[in-house]
């Protein structure tokens, strides 16, 4: 499974099954990035796609020294999750 960013549509996308799944997201402001969007289609579900998505935009989020805020359910719940790993680019 291969992560593809598409940096003009601001999405991270997987192509599996003949769907794709995404994660979008909004630069706010100069070093902020918020993830607002994941979707993972019902028939590819339960494969961890959203969970590779994730890690992409927030490895992403790293990689560019951006400040992460999670409007999407699913990225705080991540986020929260795996706070020890990523707790230094959360946005207070």
């Amino acid at each position: 499974m291969s992560v593809q960013h598409q940096p003009s549509a601001h999405r991270f996308t997987i192509k599996e099954a003949g769907h794709t799944s995404e994660l979008v997201y909004e630069l706010l402001a100069p070093g902020v990035i918020d993830f607002v969007h994941t979707y993972v289609d019902e028939a590819t579900r339960g494969q961890g796609l959203a969970d590779e998505l994730a890690r992409a935009g927030l490895a992403y989020a790293r990689q560019q020294r951006l400040q992460v805020r999670t409007s999407c359910k699913f990225m705080a719940g991540f986020a929260e999750r795996h706070r020890a790993e990523y707790a230094d680019i959360l946005a207070a």
